[in-house]
This record gives structure tokens, C-alpha cells and sequence, in this order.
């Protein structure tokens, strides 16, 4: 696309991928740069502070409270050079065209730069909702301004988590623990996974029973011979179902009114029911009609990713973004199900194309958002263009992740827009009357599909792994009233019912935005961050909490339970677009919620409470730490209170001691004060695993203190405890850890014999010196001296003569080098320095490198799933830093000269006395109060 004559526009996007293929579009005269994202930011720490700030007292904050919520925005180290770069071009050009993202964030982006540039040419704003040519050119022919009130919203949406991050943090780092965060978001979603796993936690599981038959008509017609039907009366009473018990006790719900079988009474009815006539007594049939689903928007296609490719939300946001900026697919971080005109036609098009006219309806179908505050200008996320590319027309271009993702955004958008789904369902009751007499009802219910509609394209997936698909049929024979039925087989059949499930991503996005909690652009970072801070951990697809989560939520619940209540994180949300809207001032906003006062609209549950900053400062001494940190299990059956402990070293278990325990003073958040036994927790094991049986398991033998016996030459017991470090035994003062091939349910009494007899002495050597052989950091070895030699089993420290270590010790040692292990992974070069990025396995696990700098990846990273951009902004906050200082080796002192032995004995002694003399003049000093250098996270 030719610019005018003469006239060089620079054109600023985020991300080199989407500058490339944009490039591509734009004709002569355009330069197209990426600002690699957000260009500045709050303050991180103390260290991006200007010198000019650091002695005001907002400065921590990096937001001036007191005049206007100003907030003190610096260049990041990391874009520094890149800002350099845009400011040069910037000084080249005739017209710069700000082209970030759509949304809130790619508003205050392009704000920002223009702040930073300062460019003295027109600037001009452009926006696309896909990256093809013609979407392109028209963003360069209708450019408009930038919208203030976006960015008003996403400044105050920023200064809100960082005042909301800095000051509960510091609570939580007395009360609980260093380093931890809290945050306006993660906060609430590390509550919701808790509360569902309290309710595992309580849960009491229920046994019920009933009877499947298998029922066949006597002259089949249309349809299978037999079909299966389940009891669900017995005497016109409902039998009992897994929704009919409470949770927490196992019981039938009080005035259910239902039959509750066990399996004695399912057994014995089958018994009185073989044999005897079956009659179908009811027959409803209706016509089933589905509707397609609408389009996706960045909630629902993080969900069906996770539950179709099983898909983080992580990965499928990284996937989703990378087509996106090659032009494969709209924008993917929206809230609207609408579709353009443009696309409607072509999805209608090419539904003709590969289905048939029947296949389309004769209007165009129209979605409606059930998300609160969806902004419907948008567009659903769907292929791009006017002519939607098949996925077989793709399929050479795309990795395998894009190809997947891609395959289900097409297909998810063209079957929104098919007939339905149509076809009956039929619903049967069938009674039989026992030998007692009994009337027993069964039901049964088919499903036939007679046109499939959008579900030749697309079928939904469930949450539920169990649940039936929905384009399945079940058929049933053709039945009417009264017709008799033969028993082929009668079964009783048991079952349990079940805890909540634990949540998902998937699911637990979904539940975000139910709330109206977060907003498409951040669900996929709070999964994120709720796993990075080890709130929450996944096995498989669940995510369970930590023990961690547990007392953080439990102090925010006793102390500041509005700060994490669902209706009051969902009002801030609301704020936040009404100032998005024009509606609402951010000041007034900020100062409602920080100070208290009654300026702004909303709720005022804080303002009411004295805001924030008095909220969290008020009533810190009465917030007592050691039973924030203890989170109460249940009474054993001797009456001692079981209760988990999260301590500096991890959770832990401890019950009282039979007679009570011995009242100590609390203290913050240290383990000590109790009298009680301890049991370590196994890593990994969720919280609603502790059940009394695993507890007693823990304390009996899977880590308490238990006694193996006593030693046959001293006497004194031989005792198994537990650690900081692991599992040891101990007798009198003597100690010793297991071995790694040990267990602490299977060690015996001679084992412990046995470690407690390391270093075990083997003999002496020709030349007088004592050979042993003992256990240590890197494995069993021998010793003589200062010679060690290894060896090569824990096994051989109890066997190995005094010949073998001899001859062991003499052999010369043999280091071999073990070849390189290859890379876990090859990222391509640096978009900051054009270095070639890795990922490697070291020592402490995995990091990423480009060859200088090194930098370990995050909890809940994992080489697979980590992103360029993420490799690169983690290696440029290390290179910011600088390199590590090398540690200086002590110089040894030069030897005193034979001549001056005397001169300098008696100018030492000089010296040593003025310095006596000085000290007893001079009062010492008190030192310096060590200053806080964490950092509170938002």
C-alpha cells in the first residue's frame, strides 16, 4: 500500500512476529518496529527508583497517594535500547501510527510510547481485529485518537493491583511467611480452588444401590432387541441417588423421602424379581432440538483447548497469540460473541461448500454474550479474512499445536453458524411385582438424531470425563403401553458418591468469569501466577492447593475477608469499566478505595471501613500468627487435636500430646511453642488426602516417632524420627539418616543398628592410619586419611574388607567426563540481542541461556510451555543486573624479612596498644537496623 509522495510513516506494533507480517502489507515508505510490549512500568524495586524519588515517602509504592494517585512510571532495563532505537526513528519520519492491540492494554501501550517518544510529528492511532491485508490497509485509511478513557482505565486497573499488592503483601510476609504476594485476582482464584478443596476435605462418602436390568421384547420391530433400564422406584418411593446424601456426614438428606438401598436389599429384591413379568407402563416421546454453540471468546476457548488437547491456558493463549500475528486467526483476547457481517458470509459460504444448502439456515445467526460488561464491539475470536482457509489448507504452514488450535477455531465458527441438531428423545417406565409383592419401577431413555445440523462439525466437550457426547445415540426398541417384557439379566449394582471435583484451569476460568472476576487479557496469567507463588500445584489436569494457600486465605478470610470477597472483586471490575466508559473518575475510584472516602460510586464496604491503607494497618498486632498457620484436621480417637502446621520448612503435622498441651507464648509465624508430636507431610500429597488413616499412617510409620527396639549393648531404645532433612534414627547421642534405599515403614531394628555403627571402621592400614567407611552428600565411600574412593552400593559400606578398601584406595582416581547433555530445547535467537536461546537441565533444574547469562525458570514454568518473549525479558532482567561478582581469593600474607622481626614485633605491640587506649576512649557504636529488601508482589 503506497504512502503519500514523499511521506515516511513509522508504524509501532508489540511483537516482531506481528511487525514481520505486517511489514508485508504496508508498501514503501513504512517502517514497522515492535516496542516488544509494555515499554514502562511502576517501579519494580527500590533500584528503579529515580534518585530524585527515593526520598519520598510514595516512593515504595511508585504511586503518589497523596496528590492525584500520580503514578511514577519508569523504562524497564530491558527496553531501554529498543526505546533508543524507536526514538531515532521517530526523529526520521513524517507520521507515526501507534498500532498495539485493541484492547485496554494495547490503548495504554500506545499512550505510553507517545509519553516516552515524545515525537514532534503527527501521531496517529490505528486498530485491526486480525493482521490481513485488507484489515490493514483499512486501520492506515481510518486512524482515530487515543482513547483516554481506556487508558484511564488500565493505569487505575494498574495502580489498584500495586496499592492492593504492596500493602497486604507485608502482611503476609509477619503473619505467614517472606516472600509471599497477595493480589486483587490471584487472591480470589487461590480462594475459590480452597474452598472446593475444604469441601473435599469434609466430604463423607455415601454407599447406595440399585438394580439394572436387562429387558427384551418378545417380537423385536424396529430397533435393538434389548435394552438396559436402571430401578428408580420401589412401592412408588424414589430410590435413593447420590444427590440424596449430605456431603459431610454420608447420610440420606433429612425429609428426602427416598428408598436407600444396600446391597443385601439390591440383591435380595433382584432375587424376587427373576423370573417375573415385566410391563411398560408409560411411553413420552419429544422432539430434541440443539442449538450450536456461539463463537469463541478467550474463556471458552481456553476451556475446550484444555479439555479436547488438554492445553494450559498459558499454552493456548502463546498459540493463539502466534496465529494471530501471522494472520491465521481474529484477535484472540476478547469477550464478544459477534461476528462480523464479513465472516458470517463467509462461514455461511463455505458451510455450503462442504455441507450442503440444508446445512445453513435461512438467516444469519446472531449471538448474544452472557459475560458481564462484554465489550460487543469486538469480534469473536474465529479465522481471518473474508474467505475462511480450511484447516487441510493450513495444515503445512502450522506446528502441530497451531494446526490443533486452529482446527477448533474454525470449526467451532462455522458451526455456529449450521441448523441445529434435531431428532427425538423417548423416555420409558417399565414396573415388575416381586415375589413379596414389591412393585418395583425401572425407567430407561433413548435418543435418536435424525439430522445431525452444526454437530457434523463440532461437538462440545464436558468438564466431566464421564459425561455422554453429545451427538451419541441412545436407541431403544420400539415400544408402546403395555407391552410385556422379558428379564434377561437382573444386576445389582453398587455405588459411591462422589467429592466436588477440583477444578481445572478450564473450569476454574470458567468460574472467574461466572463471578465477573478478571477479564479475557488476564486469565491466563492469574493461572499462572496462583502456581508460580505455590498456592496452587497440578497433578495432571486438577489443580489443588498448598497448605500455603490454606493459612493465606484463612488469615485473609479472619482479618480482610472484603478484600477477597467475590460480589466486591466483581464491583471493582465494574469501576474499572465505567472508567473504561467515560462513566467514572479514576481518581475518585483509587481514593475510595485506598483512603476511604464516599467520593465515587459502587460499593463502599471499604471506603466504610476506613480504606485500604487503614484496613491493613489497624489491627496488625491482633492478627495471631500461629493460628493464621494452623489449619485443624480433626480429633483422634484419643481425644488429641490434629492440626497442620506450615512452617518455614513446609507443612508439617502435629497433634497434642495425651493430657493436653502446655500453653506458650505465639509467636510470628515460627514453628516452635508446641509440646506436641510432629510428622512431616510427604510432598505431594493433597489436603484432602490426610484422612485419620493416612495421619496415623504418617506418625506411626511413615515419619514420627516410633520406637524400633532397644540397642543390645548399651540399652537404650533405638527410635525413628523425622526431620528437617529427612528420616534419621537416633540412640542417645548417637544419630544417623537413612539410607536412600531405605523406607521408614519397612526399616527394621538391625538396619538401625547398622547406621547407627557409621563410620564403621574397617581396620588400619600397613602405614597406621584407620580405614572406614561411611555414608556422605554424594553417595557411600571408603576413607583413609584424606584419600576417599566411592562405592558402589550403600550395601558394600557393611561388607567391604579392609583388602577391597585397600585396594580401592590405592588405585589412582577416575574422573570421567560425562559428554554434554543435549539441550531440552532450541528457542531461536534473542529479538533483543540475536543471541540463540536454550533451555537446560542443570544442577537445580531447568534454565534458559544464551550462552552468557543464565536464568532459572520460574515455579510452574516448564521448558515446553516457556515463550521466547518469556526467555528473553527473563535473561534481560539478569543482564540488567549485571554479572555475579567472582569471590576474591584471600592473599596470603608475604613472609616477614629475618631483618625486621624485631622493628615489627615491637611496632605490632605499639599499634595494639593505641588501639586499647582508643577503645576505652571511644563508646562503641549500636548497630544499624538491617533494612527490609523484599520486594511485595502484586
Amino acid at each position: 500500500m503506497p504512502s503519500n509522495a514523499g511521506t515516511t510513516r513509522l508504524v509501532i506494533v508489540e511483537s516482531p512476529a506481528k511487525a514481520k507480517t505486517i511489514s508485508g502489507y504496508l508498501g514503501p515508505g513504512y517502517v514497522v518496529e515492535a516496542s516488544f510490549g509494555h515499554v514502562r512500568d511502576l517501579p519494580r524495586n527500590a533500584a528503579d527508583v529515580p534518585a530524585k524519588y527515593k526520598g519520598e515517602p510514595w516512593a515504595r509504592l511508585g504511586v503518589d497517594v497523596d496528590n492525584g494517585f500520580h503514578a511514577l512510571y519508569v523504562v524497564s532495563p530491558d527496553r531501554k535500547q529498543q526505546i533508543s532505537k524507536l526514538v531515532k526513528l521517530a526523529k526520521e519520519v513524517d507520521e507515526i501510527f501507534l498500532a498495539t492491540d485493541e484492547d485496554r492494554e494495547g490503548e495504554a501501550i500506545a499512550w505510553h510510547l507517545v509519553e516516552t517518544l515524545k515525537p514532534k510529528v503527527p501521531v496517529k492511532r490505528m486498530v485491526f481485529h486480525e493482521i490481513t491485508k485488507p484489515a490493514i490497509q483499512a486501520a492506515v485509511a481510518n486512524p482515530r485518537e487515543i482513547d483516554r478513557d481506556l487508558v484511564d482505565a488500565q493505569e487505575a486497573r494498574r495502580i489498584l493491583d500495586r496499592l492492593y499488592g504492596y500493602e497486604v503483601s507485608p502482611v503476609l510476609w509477619k503473619k505467614v511467611m517472606p516472600k509471599l504476594s497477595a493480589g486483587r485476582v490471584q487472591s480470589v482464584a487461590t480462594r475459590i480452588v480452597v474452598e472446593r478443596e475444604r469441601q473435599r476435605m469434609a466430604f463423607r462418602t455415601a454407599e447406595y444401590w440399585d438394580i439394572l436390568a436387562t429387558l427384551a421384547v418378545a417380537k423385536p420391530g424396529e430397533g435393538p432387541r434389548t435394552f438396559n433400564a436402571t430401578l428408580v422406584a420401589l412401592n412408588g418411593d424414589r430410590i435413593a441417588t447420590g444427590k440424596d446424601f449430605e456431603p459431610t456426614t454420608g447420610r440420606v438428606r433429612a425429609g428426602a423421602g427416598v428408598v436407600h438401598l444396600d446391597e443385601g436389599g439390591a440383591r435380595g429384591l433382584a432375587a424376587r424379581l427373576a423370573d417375573r413379568p415385566f410391563t411398560v407402563t408409560r411411553v413420552e416421546e419429544k422432539p430434541y432440538r440443539r442449538r450450536p454453540y456461539a463463537p469463541f471468546i478467550t474463556s471458552t476457548l481456553q476451556q475446550e483447548a484444555a479439555r479436547k488437547m488438554r492445553f494450559s491456558s498459558q499454552q493456548t493463549m502463546r498459540t493463539a497469540q502466534r496465529l494471530y500475528e501471522n494472520g491465521y486467526i481474529t484477535y484472540m483476547r476478547t469477550d464478544s460473541v459477534n461476528l462480523s457481517e464479513t465472516a458470517i458470509a463467509a462461514a455461511r459460504r463455505q458451510i455450503v461448500e462442504l455441507y450442503g444448502e440444508r446445512s445453513v439456515p435461512p438467516e444469519p445467526r446472531r449471538y448474544t454474550g452472557k459475560v458481564k460488561n462484554a465489550q460487543e464491539a469486538h469480534e469473536a475470536i474465529r479465522p481471518a479474512g473474508d474467505n475462511f482457509r480450511t484447516p487441510g489448507e493450513v495444515a503445512k504452514e502450522l506446528s502441530a499445536e497451531e494446526f490443533k488450535l486452529y482446527e477448533l477455531i474454525w470449526r467451532r465458527t462455522i458451526a455456529s453458524q449450521m441448523t441445529d441438531a434435531v431428532g427425538s428423545s423417548v423416555s420409558v417406565r417399565i414396573r415388575a411385582v416381586s415375589s413379596a409383592q414389591e412393585e418395583a419401577d425401572f425407567g430407561a431413555t433413548g435418543k435418536t438424531i435424525t439430522d445431525p445440523g452444526f454437530l457434523r462439525a463440532y461437538v462440545e466437550s464436558s468438564d466431566d470425563e464421564n459425561a455422554e457426547a453429545e451427538d451419541a445415540e441412545r436407541r431403544l426398541p420400539t415400544l408402546v403401553k403395555d407391552q410385556p417384557l422379558t428379564a434377561d439379566e437382573l444386576a445389582a449394582q453398587g455405588h459411591h458418591t462422589q467429592p466436588p471435583s477440583r477444578y481445572t484451569e478450564a473450569s476454574l476460568v470458567k468460574a472467574l468469569e461466572e463471578l465477573g472476576i478478571g477479564r479475557p487479557s488476564t486469565y491466563a496469567s492469574i493461572m499462572q501466577t496462583i502456581q508460580d507463588r505455590g498456592y496452587v500445584v497440578k497433578r495432571g489436569q486438577a489443580m489443588i492447593p498448598s497448605f500455603l494457600a490454606f493459612a493465606v486465605i484463612g488469615l485473609m478470610e479472619r482479618h480482610y475477608p472484603r478484600l477477597i470477597d467475590y460480589d466486591f472483586t466483581a464491583s471493582m471490575e465494574n469501576e474499572l469499566d465505567e472508567i473504561a466508559g467515560g462513566d467514572h473518575a479514576a481518581v475518585d475510584f483509587l481514593t475510595s478505595f485506598y483512603f476511604g472516602s464516599t467520593n465515587g460510586t459502587g460499593d463502599q464496604a471499604i471506603a466504610h471501613a476506613g480504606g485500604l491503607k487503614k484496613l491493613v494497618t489497624e489491627n496488625l498486632s491482633e492478627i495471631d500468627a500461629r493460628s493464621v498457620n494452623s489449619i485443624p484436621l480433626f480429633t483422634d480417637d484419643e481425644g488429641r487435636e490434629v492440626v497442620v502446621r506450615v512452617g518455614r520448612y513446609g507443612p508439617y503435622l502435629q497433634r497434642e500430646l495425651p493430657g493436653g498441651e502446655q500453653a506458650t507464648p505465639s509467636g510470628e509465624g515460627e514453628e516452635g511453642g508446641s509440646q506436641g508430636d510432629r510428622a512431616p507431610i510427604p510432598e505431594g500429597l493433597a489436603p484432602d488426602e490426610l484422612t485419620p488413616e493416612k495421619v496415623h499412617e504418617l506418625f506411626l510409620g511413615g515419619g514420627g516417632e516410633r520406637k524400633l527396639g532397644d540397642d543390645p549393648s548399651t540399652g537404650e531404645p533405638i527410635v525413628l524420627k523425622s526431620g528437617r532433612f529427612g528420616p534419621y534414627v537416633a540412640s542417645g547421642e548417637r544419630k544417623s539418616s537413612l539410607l536412600r534405599s531405605q523406607t521408614p515403614d519397612s526399616l527394621t531394628l538391625e538396619q538401625a543398628l547398622q547406621l547407627l555403627r557409621l563410620p564403621r571402621l574397617i581396620g588400619v592400614a600397613p602405614d597406621g592410619a584407620e580405614v572406614v567407611a561411611n555414608n556422605g552428600r554424594y553417595g557411600p565411600y571408603v576413607k583413609r586419611g584424606d584419600e576417599f574412593r566411592s562405592l558402589d552400593s550403600e550395601d558394600k559400606m557393611f561388607t567391604v574388607t579392609l583388602d577391597e578398601a585397600l585396594a580401592l584406595l590405592a588405585a589412582p582416581k577416575t574422573r570421567q567426563r560425562r559428554a554434554a547433555a543435549p539441550p531440552l530445547r532450541e528457542m531461536g535467537n534473542d529479538p533483543l540481542t540475536e543471541k540463540p536461546l536454550v533451555i537446560k537441565d542443570g544442577r537445580f533444574g531447568p534454565y534458559v541461556t544464551d550462552g552468557e547469562f543464565n536464568a532459572s525458570l520460574r515455579r510452574g514454568q516448564t521448558p515446553e510451555e516457556l515463550t521466547l518473549e518469556q526467555a528473553s525479558e527473563m535473561l534481560a532482567e539478569k543482564r540488567a543486573k549485571g554479572p555475579a561478582p567472582k569471590k576474591k581469593a584471600a592473599k596470603k600474607a608475604a613472609p616477614a624479612k629475618k631483618t625486621t622481626a624485631k622493628k615489627t614485633t615491637a611496632a605490632a605491640k605499639k599499634t595494639t596498644a593505641a588501639k586499647a587506649t582508643a577503645a576505652k576512649k571511644t563508646p562503641a557504636k549500636k548497630a544499624a537496623p538491617k533494612k527490609a529488601t523484599s520486594t511485595p508482589k502484586e
